[in-house]
């Protein structure tokens, strides 16, 4: 994608935040200000993805970040956000839920923003697409207690691919790794027989078979593609609603990157 594409699509996006100031978020919310903008976004995602399916995982993870396609779900995305005052990169580490975190954790993260276990599974589901790194997973291969050992949770033979092939030491950092080997460009239901298998990637994967509850929404996804996908989608609307600065609140920064 080319810089001048991208720097049409940040003008188009502007165009259509202007003005936004006082509504809850709702579908049609720039139907004023920018009546085509939900549309041209969504004509120019349609026509991008297949040629660049890696910003399909981008895309959500931008959404998940933000607020805490062809071939997968769809779902409608209520508009009207407004950023905060105040941008600090330790909050991260605070609230984000991490490949690291056991399932206590997680549940508390999710629920302290008002998702719940069903939600927790369901967006775990979204790691069918996309890729995580060496870093989030040597520990796992290599030091998991701190004793140079290896975490039992993980299947030992997909550990040892793992090893032999892409993180090849405990220093190793960078190198990609498919979080759904073998169909990372698409969303089905690979990453959950992944997880059944013990071969989820990170921590916060295996930590969904810790409990008889979510180890029951897995299954539940197994059943049927379309049935995840529908329950997917109303997860991440649902997401998409957390933590939202309406009115008075907040801001329409002119520049994404810093308070006006």
């Amino acid at each position: 994608m080319g810089s001048q594409s991208w720097l049409n699509v940040l003008i188009i996006c502007l165009i259509a935040i202007i003005g936004a100031t006082h509504a809850e978020l709702q579908l049609g919310f720039y139907a004023k200000s920018c009546p085509k903008a939900e549309k041209i976004v969504l004509k120019y995602v349609h026509e991008h993805i297949p040629n660049a399916p890696s910003l399909a995982a981008a895309l959500i993870r931008l959404h998940f970040h933000d607020c805490f396609v062809r071939g997968g779900p769809y779902w409608n995305v209520p508009t009207g956000r407004r950023d905060g005052l105040i941008s600090k990169a330790a909050d991260v580490f605070l609230g984000l839920p991490a490949p690291f975190h056991n399932l206590t954790t997680l549940l508390t993260l999710f629920g302290n923003v008002g998702l719940d276990a069903t939600d927790l599974v369901l967006l775990s589901g979204a790691h069918t697409i996309g890729i995580g790194h060496c870093a989030s997973v040597s520990n796992r291969l290599y030091n998991f207690t701190g004793k140079g050992d290896q975490d039992p949770d993980l299947d030992s033979k997909y550990a040892k691919t793992l090893k032999t092939f892409k993180c090849k030491s405990i220093n190793d950092q960078t190198t990609a790794l498919e979080m759904d080997p073998g169909s990372r460009n698409t969303f089905d239901l690979g990453y959950y027989k992944q997880v059944v298998k013990r071969r989820g990637l990170f921590q916060s994967d295996v930590a969904l078979l810790k409990s008889s509850t979510t180890r029951s929404i897995v299954a539940q996804q197994l059943q049927s593609p379309e049935k995840f996908f529908v329950e997917f989608a109303k997860s991440m609307e649902k997401m998409g609603r957390i933590n939202v600065k309406i009115g008075t609140e907040g801001e329409i920064r002119k520049h994404c990157a810093f308070v006006n």
